[in-house]
């Protein structure tokens, strides 16, 4: 579909919606040009909104984030297409010596951005310093903290989120150390305990990776890491497939975590057809929008994009303005990025454009636009 060098529609900004255009220049917002629609007012088609920015995604149109530089170039292809702008293409564990190629493979990509690609943020570690009590269906290489291999990796590589179970051996001095290097350091993975989240917490955590998922839960006598979320929590990451997560969960998260962000956790199924794929060299097969091991039970991440997110929580009765919020805006102050998940004057001018059924009709990254999926 042809779509403007400037978009023109209900504009999402900061103030509210505006009905009017986006004047670009310089690959930035210049300005928006328009009216200031009161609130509830109708808004009409087409709809602009802050490019969606995706914090856990293992791949997507059969490239998977571990495969060397052409898979994680294939995934932000796909997701690209989707209307995602921005994402930290996110590590499995596995054995050091190919998480660290992995991570050279995306800091490659990441110096050398092409045309039709999201852009890449940095890298959401994904383990190893995770509890083999609670792999998921992560492959069965769990590492124990070591402070020193966090600080070389943080170091060398633009980790901007990592998945810490605090309560490992070591687990503390690890949390403490991508603290200290800038890092979003989320618990997850974790058999902790509501105390040792606590603790986790007063030395550099910020956030929960896969909220509900793979960690200790709410039970109200005996308190989990998902307790401590839904208690303490100001930020937390959901995914938004409605398999990973029940639709009232997601309601009752949203309710209490006043900063809860959407991911989608994709996998290279992500945009494939049913079959088998890989998740970090682990075989997964695809079935709809689900994604499991072999067992057809334990979820292996997941088939959808960001616009599906979104999709899905307007579905549930949340708000189009906040499900872009959660899938944009959010995610990118939780990485204290005021350049991107907003419309404004300043602002890289990466935005999306939804339709009838918020389909996405077109993409810009960084002004230029992109070319949206069938």
């Amino acid at each position: 579909m042809n779509v403007p060098s400037e978009p023109k529609g209900s504009i999402l900004t900061p103030a509210g919606w505006v009905s009017g255009r986006v004047r670009i220049k310089n690959r930035r917002v210049a300005r928006v040009d328009g009216e200031l629609l009161r609130a509830g007012a109708a808004l009409e088609k087409p709809y602009i909104v802050p490019g969606f920015i995706d914090l856990h995604v293992h791949g997507g149109l059969g490239g998977d984030c571990m495969s060397g530089e052409g898979g994680v170039r294939k995934a932000l292809q796909y997701h690209a297409a989707h209307g995602t702008v921005a994402m930290t293409p996110t590590t499995v564990t596995a054995p050091i010596a190919q998480i660290e190629s992995a991570l050279a493979d995306i800091v490659a990509v990441q110096a050398r951005p092409r045309s039709g690609e999201a852009g890449v943020l940095g890298v959401h570690l994904e383990g190893p310093f995770i509890n083999p009590g609670r792999l998921g269906a992560q492959p069965p290489y769990p590492h124990p903290g070591d402070a020193s291999l966090a600080l070389a990796w943080a170091e060398r590589y633009p980790i901007v989120v990592a998945t810490v179970a605090p309560e490992i051996a070591g687990g503390l001095d690890v949390v403490r150390v991508f603290a200290e290097q800038g890092c979003r350091v989320q618990v997850g993975h974790t058999l902790a305990s509501f105390d040792q989240v606590s603790t986790a917490f007063a030395c550099g955590c910020t956030g929960f990776t896969h909220l509900f998922n793979a960690m200790t839960g709410a039970h109200h006598r005996n308190p989990g890491a998902a307790a401590w979320a839904l208690a303490r929590g100001d930020h937390a990451e959901i995914i938004c497939d409605l398999n990973h997560v029940h639709a009232d969960i997601i309601l009752a998260a949203r309710r209490s975590i006043p900063k809860l962000y959407a991911v989608t956790d994709a996998a290279a199924a992500a945009g494939m057809p049913d079959g088998a794929y890989s998740l970090g060299g682990r075989k997964v097969f695809k079935r709809g929008l689900k994604v499991t091991l072999e067992d057809n039970e334990t979820l292996a991440g997941s088939a959808i994009n960001l616009a599906d997110a979104v999709r899905n929580l307007v579905s549930i009765g949340i708000s189009l303005t906040e499900a872009v919020a959660m899938a944009s805006t959010r995610p990118a102050e939780y990485l204290g990025r005021t350049d991107l998940g907003r419309i404004a004057p300043g602002a890289r001018a990466s935005m999306v454009q939804l339709g009838a059924k918020l389909r996405v009709e077109g993409v810009w990254i960084d002004g230029e636009g992109v070319d949206v999926a069938a």
